[in-house]
């Protein structure tokens, strides 16, 4: 299942979030439920959780039988906290 999503985020769902110029990424998927981060510009807009409902989700949905729910996934991506780690020790 996790990878007829991540088909569907890539061929569906990135093509409209590219309008933004945003993406999303699947973070994981268990007992039917996608989590889903948004990527680029999508990542930081205050109306991140609207665009997961009103767009992600419904595309996801018709696409995926057996997906029950998606969610925004919010967490802090580890390519994230690399970053700010050599920010904050002045190696860039």
């Amino acid at each position: 299942m996790k990878e007829k999503i991540k088909k569907v985020l890539e061929e569906k769902v990135d093509p409209v979030l590219g309008e933004h110029y945003g993406g999303a990424v699947l973070t994981g998927f268990e007992n039917g439920i996608a989590k889903v981060r948004l990527t680029g510009a999508c990542a930081a807009c205050p109306s991140a959780q609207y665009t997961i409902e009103d767009v992600v989700k419904q595309i996801i949905m018709e696409n995926c039988k057996g997906v029950k729910d998606v969610v925004l996934d919010t967490s802090v991506s580890e390519d994230l906290i690399d970053m700010a780690k050599k920010i904050l020790n002045k190696e860039i």
